[in-house]
């Protein structure tokens, strides 16, 4: 594993950075109380700020373990939040990333941006593996993730809550990878 990374990423129109705390009220009324944009993730849909400022002090907790983590995208024109993204480490060598945006941020190419920031993130830190998970009905994340040079591996099998979606109900989900060299 390589030394830590700067906190702060730009691509032509993102900025992506480490979360603060000042982020907190902008996180959770852009994105993570949003019914709509938390229908397929794996973390319950934040019912207050203090939920948001949970997620704020995990992502500090990866950040001070790992040479990365969690990540808020911003517009590069305007500095508005759209979304977060990141890299979860599991070894030195092996992450997951995902992404999730704003409703008034989707269709707009902003994923594949930031998760092209993320391979090279990855690439970065000395990851091999990178992998992301999503449900086996989430059609826009499989194109960011194929357009993104993830390959398909598997479907896993009743593997993963979805707690927006059917609470304590087991999923299907597609795994993709990309190994970096």
């Amino acid at each position: 594993m390589t030394g830590r990374t700067s906190e702060l990423i730009e691509t032509p129109r993102l900025l992506l950075r480490r979360p603060t705390a000042d982020d907190a009220e902008a996180i959770f009324s852009r994105y993570a109380s949003d019914p709509e944009v938390t229908r397929y993730v794996g973390w319950p849909r934040h019912t207050s700020v203090d939920d948001t400022r949970a997620f704020l002090a995990f992502s500090e907790s990866l950040w001070g373990r790992w040479p990365a983590g969690p990540c808020v995208i911003l517009g590069r024109d305007d500095g508005r939040l759209l979304g977060s993204t990141g890299l979860i480490f599991e070894t030195p060598s092996r992450a997951a990333t995902g992404y999730v945006l704003a409703q008034d941020a989707w269709g707009r190419g902003f994923a594949t941006e930031a998760l092209g920031a993320m391979v090279d993130l990855a690439r970065k830190t000395g990851v091999l593996r990178l992998y992301a998970l999503c449900h086996h009905a989430h059609r826009a994340s499989v194109r960011v993730l194929e357009k993104g040079g993830f390959s398909r591996e598997a479907t896993l099998r009743r593997y993963a809550d979805f707690p927006n979606l059917s609470p304590g109900e087991a999923q299907d989900v597609l795994c993709y990878s990309r190994i970096l060299e």
